[in-house]
């Protein structure tokens, strides 16, 4: 299974907003067992797109020198399940950024219905902060996230100052 919850960004202003959407595909791993005869995408995934989004969008405002972790999630709130064949929009803008960590508001729609709305704690760690043994002391943008690292500095460069 990819630990990646966004297929592509859509609009991305850098240091204010980010906005990507996930296809849910009822091919996807989880909707087998989650639940059978009623493929819902399980909240906990719905929260790591956002916070991916999220997350891409406050690396980003600091050129990725610094590592951003989820902190935590405030005040979130479930309108309804997310179903196989839906699209999901997560919509993420800073409210507040400084060094020790960021701050985002963060909703998730499906067709311009709301699935879910948070708010969203990120730290900033060193390489001294992380665990023992952790192989790359810059391993949030790396990997599977780098593509979508150049997608949203694509999509930053097409929207006009």
């Amino acid at each position: 299974m990819r630990w990646t919850w966004i297929d592509r960004f859509v609009s991305f202003e850098s240091g204010k907003s980010a906005t990507a959407v996930k296809n849910l595909s009822l091919a996807e791993d989880h909707f087998a067992d989650h639940f059978p005869g009623f493929p819902v995408m399980p909240a906990p995934l719905i929260l790591e797109g956002l916070a991916q989004t999220g997350g891409i969008l406050v690396g980003e405002a600091n050129k990725y020198e610094k590592n951003v972790v989820l902190a935590k999630m405030n005040n979130v709130r479930f309108h309804r399940e997310a179903m196989a064949g839906e699209q999901l929009t997560y919509a993420t803008t800073i409210v507040a950024l400084n060094e020790t960590g960021a701050q985002v508001t963060a909703t998730a729609h499906s067709a311009g219905e709301l699935i879910v709305e948070a708010e969203i704690m990120f730290a900033h760690v060193t390489a001294a902060q992380l665990p023992p043994g952790t192989p790359d002391p810059k391993f949030v943008f790396r990997g599977e996230m780098t593509q979508l690292l150049r997608q949203a500095e694509t999509v930053s460069r097409s929207v006009p100052n």
